[in-house]
């Protein structure tokens, strides 16, 4: 079972860039969007529902803003839009597919970075996740929430750590809630249980040459239960095409 996770940066510039040529190539069985950019009405092109997927997108009410999607190879039993959370909904930030033993989610959480107003908005949406994050840890089947995190957990993950310790994406809180998602809570970042390397990141500053230097950060997970990331045998972060200022996030489970 492959699963992509990306964000876009703007899915209709992603397009342009050839993302959707490229994933032709992949064969996944899930491909998790972030920061569409699009309402559903603009994605007019037959290429924004991949031949052979099921394909759903959860908009944001504001025009040209955050969204996610996600594309099935098999039709759910159930797609879920949100959480319930209405100034988190609002913004098309959670997107669930079920299927019989698993759950797929394609999720992006609030940047802080750009005025305190907005980072107060992403500890608010940190602090609602945490108990649904263990409620999920806590079931039988099988949940993969894909998706820009905006927050590099630990020093590997980025490669400025030192002069980004009071900045969103790397402050003590946020890195504190993220060893609760993946100690007390029982969730699993799947990227680390098969690449313990440095230097290994997804998202670049356009300033500069970041990307071309690969100053980066890793802020985007697979982030799953224990049995599901037991399964999890190899991962890639595709660098060689650039879609985005992030990079696809491929990995690849054995079926259970």
């Amino acid at each position: 079972m492959r699963i992509i996770s990306f964000n876009a940066n703007g899915i209709r510039a992603a397009h342009r860039k050839g993302f959707f040529e490229w994933l032709k190539t992949q064969k996944a069985d899930f491909v998790c969007i972030q920061e569409t950019k699009a309402q559903h009405s603009q994605l007019i092109e037959r290429d924004y529902f991949p031949v052979g997927y099921h394909c759903y997108y959860h908009d944001a009410e504001k025009k040209g803003y955050s969204g996610v999607a996600l594309y099935c190879r098999q039709q759910p039993v159930r797609v879920v839009y949100g959480l319930g959370w209405d100034e988190f909904d609002r913004e098309g930030r959670w997107l669930q597919a079920d299927f019989e033993d698993l759950s797929v989610v394609s999720l992006y959480l609030p940047s802080g970075s750009s005025k305190d107003e907005r980072q107060q908005f992403k500890y608010r949406c940190m602090e609602r996740l945490h108990p649904h994050l263990e409620e999920l840890s806590g079931h039988d089947r099988d949940y993969v929430i894909c998706g820009d995190w905006n927050i590099a957990h630990k020093e590997i993950d980025l490669k400025n750590w030192k002069s980004n310790q009071k900045n969103s994406g790397f402050l003590p809180e946020e890195r504190a809630w993220l060893d609760e998602v993946f100690g007390p809570v029982g969730m699993v970042d799947a990227f680390r249980r098969v690449d313990p390397s440095p230097d290994r990141y997804t998202w670049w500053s356009q300033r500069g040459r970041a990307r071309e230097n690969n100053v980066g950060w890793r802020i985007d997970y697979q982030v799953t239960t224990p049995g599901l990331a037991d399964r999890a045998r190899s991962a890639e972060i595709y660098t060689d095409e650039n879609f985005s200022d992030h990079a696809p996030l491929i990995i690849d489970y054995d079926d259970a």
